[in-house]
């Protein structure tokens, strides 16, 4: 069954969400195999793609390029993709505009957009004109600089309230959904009772009503840090780099390609 914006908000309190990143049609094909109820084209491209040092960088075309491959690709799962840094943040018209580039250049189905207060009247103004809008507060990388790096956010009791706040008046400006990251978990299960509207967690504990992951980092499709709130179920990195060393050999000694893989 293919999975909408209205299907996902009515899995809370009924079945966990499960969501993953995709950036290309050939991994959407692979992910399709199983049932993961949402795509998130994030924009996270930036590091686990495109080789910038964080999110900021990335832009709407290239954003719009990657979101049009994954959606070529049909998946089942509800297709939300990421609005890069600056696309939202200068004015609605702005915001608009560009979460409307996202429906109709590359098939999204929904966007999401990083804040909570500030933007509130952004998110009400793109669901206003029939864009599904999923929320993202507590650690946004779009904010980095502001915050000081990647850090828990929450912990404080004064922030704590205030995430509490930035999830109310998103589920009030219309969101269907929030995304909580890195926020403790006795936060997050406050925040999660508090809502009408489902939760999904990355590095925001078990009591949400779903989780999401980066495809590379479950897969050890990349090299360096691993953040603790990551399962890595696949090394595929070490098995990458044995195929292409083994292929190496076999050019080198003359032994590829065979009879087997020529042409008479």
């Amino acid at each position: 069954m293919k999975k909408t914006a209205v299907v996902i908000r009515d899995m809370k309190g009924v079945k966990n969400i499960v969501a993953l990143t995709s950036y290309s049609y050939w991994m959407t094909k692979i992910v399709n195999q199983v049932d993961i109820d949402l795509i998130l084209v994030g924009d996270s491209l930036a590091s686990m793609v495109l080789g910038y040092k964080d999110t900021t960088p990335v832009t709407m075309d290239e954003m719009i390029h990657h979101t049009n491959a994954v959606s070529r690709a049909e998946p089942n799962s509800l297709i939300v993709a990421d609005m890069p840094f600056m696309s939202y943040q200068s004015s609605q018209e702005k915001a608009v505009e560009n979460a409307g580039r996202f429906i109709k250049e590359a098939r999204a189905e929904a966007v999401k957009l990083e804040g909570g207060k500030q933007i509130k009247d952004t998110v009400r103004r793109i669901v206003q004109v029939g864009i599904p809008v999923l929320g993202h507060i507590g650690l946004t990388p779009q904010s980095i600089h502001q915050m000081g790096g990647y850090r828990v956010q929450g912990r404080e009791p004064e922030r704590a309230k205030s995430l509490i706040e930035d999830a109310l008046l998103l589920e009030k400006a219309g969101a269907f959904a929030i995304v909580l990251e890195c926020v403790p978990s006795v936060l997050t299960k406050e925040i999660t009772k508090k809502l009408h509207i489902p939760t999904i967690g990355i590095g925001a504990g078990p009591h949400c009503d779903g989780q999401v992951l980066v495809i590379h980092d479950i897969l050890g499709l990349k090299t360096g840090h691993v953040p603790k709130f990551v399962k890595q179920y696949a090394d595929l990195t070490e098995h990458i780099t044995k195929a292409i060393e083994a292929y190496k050999k076999d050019v080198t000694a003359g032994k590829f390609p065979g009879k087997e893989h020529s042409y008479e």
